[in-house]
This record gives structure tokens, C-alpha cells and sequence, in this order.
């Protein structure tokens, strides 16, 4: 089978790494790609993720018989039903399913129909009331961008103030375009973030093992939200009991109203949980698979992802056993310095031969004339992940990987699993 790629991060080496381990998949191209893709993948770099005429033009050019749609805009375009029109299969979700990401505004009152645990809310379309809403209710206070905002459309206010200027970027200054908007202000949960990525086709899912991400740019969960900088699997904070609760309460009750929404879920379904005192509530879900969780999860994926994903797109999950080993993972996110604000690019990456991580490229390119040598190219740079016999052995490796790799302005956390 030849397989098409969307997208050009981290996630999608993940994936593509994955997929090339596959004896069904004889050929592997990804549009955009990036420099570490291309060790697996032939790449196209002038082919956008959001471009759908020139990734259908791609995937009929290169007479495909697969795709993968992995990052969130164009899936929320609509990407998989244009492929689908032209007769190639593609995993991930219809326009339609995956507004249960591109809209918090949809994903909430879904919550609320469906009574989904999740935090008590408001959706504002106007400035005025949504001030006068913050006022009333007080700090801490999470002011959510409706749209996509990469991962950054989510601020966790712990003044009146802090609100205030929060909507106000978003809806009159406009931060983030369109998908700001509308805005959910809602209550302020407390207790540990897990993240389940569920494999789904429609009807039927099979979570994945648990992970965690760590969205802070800086140690001790301090600073701006970033796209995330580093995950670990499984989270030590998600218990069997838990596990039981989440399954029965959330995950059923999220396919089975999708589905009778008219929205059948197929793909990769996110939970964002937060561990409340009063049980598992959700934060949000995403259509995709979340990065770096993607990195830190498929590395302890046995079975074939191909058949998985096929499985998938023809409804066919149930009948699958999708093994997993019993190790722990943890993925060092290395940044260029000032992301998730402003960064500079283009410099030398050295170190990568003698890293013995598992090393997945976010933002890297070739250097021209080149086929092993790269220079920065986005914010995440790297994506350093590591196996353990035990979370701390996991997180050891993968600070011990990072060790040899250097590039100018190279940031990262230092506390990764160890600030859960």
C-alpha cells in the first residue's frame, strides 16, 4: 500500500516511523514532511497541511491507496471528505466529527446534552457580557478560545484582571483571528491532567495507554501554554479504578453521542481529563492525535498501526487485539528559544548520531546538498524520547538522550514526568 502523510511535525514522524515498520505499507509520502520524515518519506514541502486542493492533487497524482490526515486544520476543513470523494480511504475524522475539537462552543453543549462530566461553563459572543461575566463569578477563572489557536487558546486567569485582558485579546484585539471570536469561560478545576487517546470507528474505540503532557514553556508548569513540551506513558495518576470511571462515564457516552448526533467519530479521539476531587472531568477533546502524547504513546505500540487505522475507516475495530508493551515512555520536547513567542531559525543541529534516543523532528529541514545534516526550522525542534522498565528509568533515558544534542537558543523543561 502507498500511504499519504499530512502534516510536518513531530506527530507525524511518530506516525510515519510507525507506519514504516508496517509490511502492508510499501511506500510512505508526506506533505509537508520535514527533514527527519525524510529518512522514511518522500516529502513535499511546497504542499501545505491546509492546502486541500494540493494534497488531493498529491494523493491522485501519486496514486495513493491511503491517507493519514494527522494535524487539526485540515481535518477541520475537511480533508478526509474530499479524499474521500475522490475514492481514497483516510484516517481521522469528517469535517463534521472533528468540530468536537474546532469548536469548544459545539464540544461543551455536547457535554451538556449528553451529560458528560466537565466544567460548568458560558459561551460569549460579545466582550461586554463576557467581562460582566468574569466579574460575577471571580478568579481563578479559564478563559478558551472557541477555534483552533495550536494549542495555545487556553488561559488560566488567576485574577479578575487577568480574565478581563484575556477576552479582550481574543475577542476585540483579535489573537487569534476567527477562532477567538467566541469564547468559553469556565469554572477552574483542580487536580492532576491525563491525556487517553482513543482509536475509534464510529461505533467502537480501544483506548491507548495513558499519557501526560506538559503545556507549560518553563519548569514547575510556569509560563505561557505551549503546543507541549514533553509527555510521559503512562500517568501515574491514572488508576484502573479511574480507568473504569473515565470508560463508563466519558468515553461511551462521547462516541455514542456523536453518533446519534449524526457525527460518527472515526480516527483518533483525545481526551483531555483533569482528576478532580469529584471524579474525572473532561477539558477537552481533540480530533487527533495530541503532540507530543503521539510521540510518547506509539513508541509502546506492538501491533501494526496500518491495520489499526484500516480498521478504523472500515469500521472494523472491534474485531482487532492491539497489543502494547509494558514499558514506560517519557518524550523531552527541545525548543527553540523565545516559543511559543517570537523565535529565530536556521541553525545547526549537532549531536544527533550520538543520541541513543528515539528521536522524532518537529521543526528541522535538511541542509541543502545534505541527507543527515539539519538546521531549525519551527519552534519545537525535536522531539527526544526514550523507553524505561519504570517511569523514572523512562525519564532518565530520555534526559540521557538529550544530553549530546545542541543547537543555538536550545530550550527545553527540565522536569518532565517529574512535575506531575
Amino acid at each position: 500500500m502507498k500511504v499519504l502523510v499530512v502534516g510536518g511535525g513531530g506527530r507525524e514522524h511518530a506516525i510515519v516511523w510507525k507506519l514504516s515498520q508496517s509490511p502492508k505499507v510499501s511506500e510512505i509520502i508526506c506533505a509537508p514532511g520535514n527533514g527527519g520524515i525524510a529518512k522514511y518519506a518522500r516529502c513535499f514541502p511546497d504542499v501545505k497541511a491546509t492546502d486541500l486542493d494540493g494534497q488531493c492533487r498529491l494523493a491522485v497524482d501519486e496514486k495513493v491507496d491511503f491517507a493519514v490526515v494527522a494535524p487539526d486544520d485540515p481535518l477541520s476543513l475537511g480533508l478526509v471528505d474530499r479524499l474521500a470523494e475522490l475514492g481514497i480511504p483516510a484516517f481521522g475524522p469528517t469535517a463534521s466529527a472533528a468540530i468536537i475539537e474546532s469548536s469548544k462552543a459545539f464540544s461543551k453543549s455536547l457535554m451538556q446534552k449528553y451529560g458528560i462530566p466537565t466544567a460548568r461553563f458560558k459561551t460569549f459572543t460579545d466582550v461586554e457580557p463576557a467581562i460582566a461575566y468574569v466579574r460575577e463569578e471571580g478568579a481563578p477563572i479559564v478563559v478558551k478560545a472557541d477555534g483552533l489557536a495550536l494549542g495555545k487558546g487556553v488561559v488560566v486567569c488567576q485574577t479578575v484582571e487577568e480574565a478581563e485582558n484575556a477576552v479582550k485579546s481574543m475577542m476585540s484585539d483579535g489573537v487569534f483571528g476567527k477562532a477567538g471570536s467566541t469564547v468559553v469561560i469556565e469554572e477552574y478545576l483542580t487536580g492532576p491532567e491525563v491525556t487517553v487517546l482513543c482509536f475509534a470507528d464510529g461505533r467502537t474505540f480501544l483506548p491507548m495507554p495513558s499519557s501526560q503532557d506538559h503545556k507549560r514553556a518553563y519548569d514547575g508548569n510556569r509560563g505561557p501554554n505551549t503546543g507541549g513540551m514533553g509527555a510521559i506513558s503512562p500517568s501515574p495518576h491514572y488508576t484502573p479504578e479511574i480507568e473504569k470511571r473515565c470508560v463508563e462515564e466519558i468515553f461511551i457516552p462521547t462516541l455514542r453521542a456523536m453518533e446519534l448526533e449524526g457525527r460518527p467519530f472515526k480516527g483518533v479521539l483525545y481526551f483531555g481529563l483533569m482528576l478532580t476531587p469529584q471524579g474525572p472531568r473532561v477539558i477537552e477533546y481533540n480530533a487527533r492525535f495530541g503532540d507530543p502524547e503521539a510521540q510518547a504513546v506509539l513508541v509502546r505500540l506492538e501491533s501494526d498501526l496500518f491495520d489499526i487505522m484500516a480498521a478504523c475507516v472500515n469500521g472494523k475495530l472491534s474485531g482487532l487485539d492491539v497489543k502494547w508493551n509494558d514499558k514506560a515512555s517519557c518524550c523531552v520536547v527541545l525548543a527553540s528559544g523565545g516559543y511559543p513567542g517570537k523565535y529565530s531559525t536556521g541553525y545547526d543541529i549537532s549531536g544527533l548520531e550520538e543520541s541513543d534516543g528515539i528521536v522524532f523532528h518537529a521543526g528541522t529541514k535538511l541542509k541543502p546538498g545534505t541527507s543527515s545534516e539539519y538546521v531549525t526550522s519551527g519552534g519545537r525542534v525535536l522531539g527526544v524520547t526514550a523507553l524505561g522498565d519504570s517511569l523514572p528509568d523512562a525519564i532518565e533515558a530520555a534526559y540521557k538522550a538529550v544530553e549530546p544534542i545542541k543547537f543555538e537558543n536550545m530550550h527545553l523543561r527540565r522536569d518532565i514526568g517529574r512535575t506531575v
